[in-house]
């Protein structure tokens, strides 16, 4: 079959994203969540199953992580080749998926924006599950949309593949979870309404049914475990949740890949790149209006594709403050940010001037090269590897590591996971089980009594914050071989009780 122009661009597009995408992710530097997933991966199955049951995540990616670690070995590089591997295959179902179902246009729209758009650019190299769960989430809306179109026709595969990636999401992330059950919702209400009017829908009310039971039956075994996770963030998770700030850091991420105190490009960015896209679309939107241009059928993908993710914010709004557990977090939207790029790239798709369009995606590549810089500068800065050199030269196999509240104190401890550690909860964080991923020479304490009859060195692992060290120093005879700021606020003390 011979290519037309429109599909060479198509594939040149995906190459040049995938080579895009890889550029910061060659090294071995780890923040918390990241050493989270590095460190529940030496797990097996069964003690991740237990573990995660008191983390805030289900655990299929951390599943995925330990059989990479069986076939490659523990390593950073590889879950990181893995979180990009799931980015390059979201673009690649552009070409093979969106492209067949509407279109070239929305099509080669869709596998830019999902590999250009800012906060992919940040996340595809992370050794967390967004990714995942992002292409997760994108096949089963693909497939439920597919049975949904074409519901007269028996057509086993899809309603396969929409039931096994619906319960792969839930089993990923809990947003995914949402998004799955507002998907299999709508299916129900849409065979519901059909099989009223007319008999021949009974054989597709019969296949929902048996999906729907099927992946009921297929969660029940983690409904413990969720229970369980609701009663541990009721206790006090750390998302904090502000109105409306939450809701308008739901909107600058998804244009800058900015988070908190972690800017990659000015949030102006985000409301200048904001303004153009929303005054497009209501353009197009009043265009369409007045010439009556679109048709029911051609609005049926946008209109279901804004039910689910205008869905899983309201969804996350309400667990939130009725139910009283922040689980409204920007990241978290990583895994339905599929449907967000298919909301944007099917309404310029088949509506948008190309001139407009072309201005957006050359924003969407500037600030992705700005994006890449900045990462490139933070990720390969021989700093980076400094701290831990230094570590690996001086660390005996006997000697111990403590730290307080330091979320580095536990990015060292999974780097030296042969060394006895142990993690001072001062503040009761409550996170003693879920922190079992740390290993098995990881020890939670609650009191500095416990390290009395410590024998050896002992490193400490603190930051000005907390100043375990003085609080050590005041309680304790203590001599302080060496102190040594190692990174950033973190300092490291080798100390010997006298």
């Amino acid at each position: 079959m011979k290519l037309s122009k429109k599909d060479i661009l198509h594939i040149v597009v995906i190459i040049i994203g995938m080579i895009f995408l890889a550029i910061p992710i060659f090294h071995n530097n780890l923040w918390f969540d990241e050493s989270y997933s590095v460190a529940i991966s030496n797990h097996t199955f069964k003690e991740i199953w237990e573990i995660g049951s008191n983390d805030v995540h289900p655990v299929l990616y951390y599943w995925v992580l330990h059989i990479l670690k069986l076939i490659f070995g523990s390593s950073i590089l590889v879950y990181r080749i893995f979180s990009w591997i799931c980015a390059c295959l979201i673009g690649i179902i552009g070409y093979t998926h969106i492209r067949k179902d509407f279109g070239k246009n929305v099509g080669i729209l869709f596998s830019f924006f999902s590999m250009f758009l800012p906060v992919i650019t940040v996340y595809a190299g992370e050794i967390r599950m967004y990714t995942f769960a992002m292409l997760l989430v994108a096949l089963m809306c693909i497939y439920a949309y597919r049975v949904y179109k074409n519901e007269e026709k028996k057509q086993i595969k899809n309603w396969v593949l929409f039931a096994t990636f619906s319960l792969l999401s839930a089993y990923t992330h809990y947003y995914g979870l949402m998004a799955a059950g507002i998907v299999n919702i709508i299916m129900f209400i849409h065979i519901i309404r059909k099989t009223c009017k007319t008999k021949k829908f009974i054989y597709e009310l019969k296949v929902f049914l048996i999906s729907a039971i099927t992946q009921i039956i297929l969660y029940i075994p983690w409904v413990v475990s969720l229970l369980l996770q609701m009663k541990q963030v009721s206790k006090g998770f750390w998302i904090s949740v502000a109105f409306p700030d939450t809701i308008i850091e739901f909107f600058k991420f998804q244009f800058t890949g900015n988070l908190g105190g972690t800017q990659y490009i000015p949030n102006i960015y985000a409301i200048i790149f904001g303004i153009i896209i929303s005054t497009y679309i209501i353009c197009i939107f009043v265009k369409n209006r007045i010439n009556k241009k679109k048709v029911e059928e051609e609005k049926l993908p946008i209109k279901l594709s804004l039910i689910i993710y205008i869905g899983v914010i309201v969804g996350a709004c309400v667990v939130s403050i009725v139910m009283q557990m922040p689980i409204i977090y920007a990241r978290y939207m990583l895994c339905v940010t599929g449907i967000f790029i298919f909301i944007l790239s099917y309404y310029i798709g088949k509506n948008g001037n190309k001139y407009i369009t072309s201005l957006i995606c050359i924003l969407c590549i500037i600030a992705g090269i700005n994006i890449q810089i900045n990462l490139c500068k933070d990720n390969y800065d021989i700093s980076n590897i400094k701290p831990y050199q230094y570590l690996k030269e001086n660390i005996q196999e006997s000697d111990i590591l403590l730290c307080q509240n330091e979320l580095s104190g536990f990015v060292t401890f999974t780097n030296f996971p042969n060394n006895k550690s142990y993690f001072y909860d001062a503040e009761k964080w409550n996170v003693e089980k879920a922190y079992k991923a740390f290993g098995n020479e990881m020890e939670t304490i609650y009191d500095l009594k416990e390290i009395e009859n410590l024998q050896g060195r002992i490193w400490v692992l603190d930051s000005s914050d907390y100043k375990l060290l003085e609080k050590i120093k005041e309680k304790y005879n203590v001599n302080v071989i060496e102190q040594k700021n190692i990174i950033q606020n973190i300092i490291v003390s080798h100390i010997v009780f006298l």
